[in-house]
């Protein structure tokens, strides 16, 4: 197996996207995913058994056009990676069995990989550390489940985690502000939409876990200083709501979006920005399927300019569940002397981002 320079298939299932990479080292040599999005919007969210069908319809074809895009054979690879968790149990047994299948076939090197890492390995694609991942990294995680701030020691193999949600992600509540305010499904990209013809300082949404008794201080931080919290945001938007229904008053739909959107973002780059000053963390990695978001791809720049924390974001290509993120991590790990997990592993659907690969 080749370790300075691997060639790596990565495979993706955990949620409605059927992703499969392929990276050379660090470079990406193709992204190609399948998507079963359309299938789910008349339902408001993903239904796991569609989401699990609908893998077992397009992985075939998804994986002949990827190596056919990166004009490469299965007899090529140096490793085949899979996301083996967290996600929808169902869908990821999809993954995990087609990429155990493909490793005794051609008696390739298997990797299970963390599906929340892949999305912060992303960034290290196509030179964008020309001379390895810097000192003092830290990752900054916001997707449809999890909202995270972590330490990357060594993103192969040591990730430590800063602070989480305590209750809804910032893409969950975007969904469920989204169907309050009659935007359907999916919600992140309907509100970003929404909200540019809105005024973000319209209503003054509440911040959560921003008050002193959850923050503490530097020297005696509190029980949730890195911490987020959403729900009552969420509430607080459908009371709103309610409020101007209750007055038979126009709906501001933008002005709400806006300002959600706004509550939302500022409180995950402030509370980003803190711990990584109070963490010595000087570069930072946005990924997740929310880092497709627009205001927080701008405040999350404008925030860590001025604190002097270099940001590095990836394409909006490769923001969503894909492929490619899990064959980076592959590559990371097949570059930093990681041993092979073998065909004896389970999905694990619940698998905490600590824990990079099996």
């Amino acid at each position: 197996m080749n370790r300075d320079n691997p060639l790596v298939l990565g495979i993706e299932s955990s949620c409605d996207e059927t992703g499969v990479g392929l990276v050379r080292g660090t470079q990406l040599l193709t992204n190609t995913v399948s998507s079963s999005m359309d299938e789910h919007v008349r339902f408001g969210g993903v239904i796991p058994e569609i989401a699990s069908r609908a893998h077992l319809d397009a992985f075939v074809p998804t994986l002949r056009q990827a190596l056919a895009e990166a004009d490469v054979s299965l007899a090529d690879l140096d490793a085949i990676a899979v996301t083996s968790g967290p996600g929808l149990s169902g869908a990821l047994m999809v993954g995990v069995s087609a990429a155990k299948a493909l490793a005794l076939a051609t008696g390739k090197p298997l990797f299970a990989v963390n599906h929340l890492v892949a999305h912060v390995g992303v960034g290290v694609l196509d030179s964008a550390f020309p001379d390895g991942l810097p000192p003092n990294l830290g990752a900054l995680l916001v997707s449809g489940g999890h909202t995270e701030i972590l330490r990357v020691n060594n993103l192969a193999f040591d990730v430590e985690l800063l602070g989480s949600t305590i209750d809804d992600a910032a893409g969950e509540a975007y969904d469920k502000v989204a169907r309050i305010l009659g935007l359907g499904y999916p919600g992140g990209p309907a509100i970003d939409r929404v909200a540019t013809d809105g005024n973000a300082k319209a209503i003054r949404f509440p911040r959560g876990l921003t008050q002193p008794k959850y923050l503490g201080t530097a020297e005696q931080p509190g029980p949730h200083r890195y911490d987020f919290s959403f729900s009552g945001l969420k509430t607080a938007v459908a009371r709103c709501v309610e409020h101007y229904e209750a007055d038979g008053v126009d709906l501001p739909v933008a002005d709400i979006a806006a300002s959600f959107q706004e509550a939302v973002v500022d409180v995950i780059t402030s509370k980003t920005v803190l711990a990584c000053r109070e963490h010595g963390i000087t570069s930072l990695l946005l990924g997740g399927g929310v880092a497709a978001n627009s205001r927080l791809r701008a405040l999350t720049a404008q925030r860590c300019a001025a604190a002097g924390i270099t940001l590095t974001v990836p394409p909006l290509s490769l923001c969503t569940d894909n492929g490619a993120m899990v064959a980076a991590l592959g590559a990371q790990i097949v570059m930093n002397g990681g041993e092979p997990t073998g065909l004896r592993f389970a999905t694990d659907s619940s698998l905490p981002v600590t824990h990079v690969f099996a």
